[in-house]
């Protein structure tokens, strides 16, 4: 499908085949290499602004490299599609790498482009999938597309999707999309690939054009300030990853740190792609799409005021329950799950504690910036049922409203003797034997646990 009047680029940011994003900085500095994909079928002989954009498209292309040529750890190279066969032919696989990467080639692909002639298909998915191939396999470079064509894929395929598989193989990322004199509704279609600029004209196509090569070669750093309530930045040494948002995947992950001022750590940032922020507080906080100017220093805030649940085992030793766990959620579900022993910082909020000892115990609870909440229970008792019987039964608990809550089911059918490790509090024994005759035959029994104790029931045969 072919659009009139349009010019399209893309810009892709990757790091070779098998790459991923290292914190660490690189003491030699880094490669970029920027691939031109220049579309050459046969729409871009169509008139704009009075003039082939064609003829518009190769002028703005070698002034752009002449402009880049002067530029240290830069590589250039150029892929041409739609430029070996007629459009009649509808050649799918119409693309060549026509100059290879090297450091200051401009005049190599100048004098390219002043051979070439627009005339055949739009292979834009075969030719994003054949550059992949272009770029050499340094795991130390940057590696950026740019793609200029007229209009959308002609082949039957999705580029979209190419372009997101390619990202997940750490070739490219997110790109950046320009339209020229682009429809809006062409537009939405090319949203998909990344970041969409409409530039209706040559001026503004120059102008956007030079932002996309400030943002592939300025350098931008990020400062997260972790603050309170107030926005004193006073919370450090939590977890922050950032996300590409295309993938979903780690590009950085760090634990922020501040200085002896107080002063957050200043972190290089590559910003052709784009970030959600993952800050790992308990719970955690995610920021999308993460507002990063490109070639500043950005300096983001976010509020992440902490406390410490503090879980305190009662003294007793020794202690029946052994190791005892706690859940804790908030009005969104289950936060984290902790052994008592244990001292946590949450996110400042209002919190449910249940407490897995028999019966269970839920504490509400605040915590607020900077301060303990302690959550504790009481020290257990211990039942003891001694029988000589196999049967079936539950312990119960008597409430104060003279009700019962079921709380445990004693082994099926099998021996009663259990030891079991209980809260302080007054508790019924419902017991049956396995050979009885009918529910008549039913045993109740009400006892009371008291910390530190053993409380005895015994059930014997006639």
């Amino acid at each position: 499908m072919k659009f009139h009047g349009l010019i399209l680029l893309v810009v892709l940011l990757g790091f070779g085949l098998s790459a991923r994003a290292q914190n660490a900085p690189v003491e030699k500095p880094k490669i970029t290499r920027i691939l031109f994909l220049l579309d050459a079928s046969g729409s871009m002989m169509a008139l704009w602004e009075g003039q082939p954009r064609w003829n518009v498209a190769k002028r703005m292309l070698s002034k752009m490299v002449d402009s880049l040529n002067a530029y240290p750890n830069l590589e250039l190279g150029l892929r041409v599609y739609g430029h070996q066969h007629d459009n009649s032919e509808k050649n799918c696989e119409d693309s060549r790498l026509e100059v290879p990467f090297a450091p200051r080639n401009a005049k190599a692909i100048k004098d390219k482009l002043a051979t070439l002639k627009a005339r055949g298909n739009t292979p834009i998915t075969y030719s994003l999938m054949e550059s992949a191939n272009d770029f050499p396999t340094d795991k130390a470079s940057r590696n950026v597309l740019l793609l200029v064509t007229d209009g959308l894929e002609s082949c039957n395929a999705d580029p979209c999707a190419a372009s997101v598989a390619l990202q997940r193989k750490h070739i490219f990322l997110k790109p950046f999309v320009i339209g020229i004199g682009a429809e809006k509704d062409f537009g939405k279609q090319l949203e998909c690939l990344g970041q969409y600029y409409n530039a209706a004209e040559v001026k503004t196509f120059r102008t956007v054009m030079n932002d996309v090569i400030a943002k592939t070669l300025s350098k931008t750093t990020v400062a997260i300030n972790l603050t309170d309530e107030t926005g004193r930045p006073v919370e450090s040494n939590v977890n922050m990853t950032f996300i590409n948002n295309v993938t979903d995947q780690p590009e950085y992950n760090y634990v922020h740190y501040r200085d002896a001022q107080g002063k957050a750590d200043v972190l290089d940032i590559d910003a052709l792609q784009s970030y959600d922020l993952e800050i790992n507080t308990l719970p955690p906080v995610r920021q999308k799409n993460l507002a990063i100017k490109p070639g500043t220093a950005n300096v983001l805030n976010f509020k992440t005021p902490q406390g410490t649940l503090v879980l305190q085992s009662p003294q007793l030793t020794p202690n029946p329950y052994g190791t005892m766990s706690a859940v804790v959620r908030n009005a969104a579900g289950t936060v984290v799950s902790l052994p008592f022993g244990s001292r946590q910082k949450l996110l400042a909020g209002t919190y449910e504690v249940e407490v897995l000892t028999l019966p269970r115990l839920v504490r509400r609870l605040v915590i607020k910036q900077g301060q303990d909440a302690v959550v504790t229970y009481p020290a257990p008792g211990t039942l003891n049922i001694t029988t000589d019987l196999k049967g079936y039964g539950s312990v119960y608990r008597l409430n104060d409203d003279e009700s019962q809550t079921w709380l445990y089911a004693l082994p099926d059918g099998g021996s009663s003797k259990v030891n079991l490790p209980m809260q302080p509090g007054a508790y019924r024994l419902v017991f049956r034997s396995k050979n009885s005759n009918g529910s008549k035959f039913t045993d109740v029994r009400n006892f009371s646990i008291r910390s530190g104790q053993t409380s005895s029931v015994a059930i014997f045969g006639k």
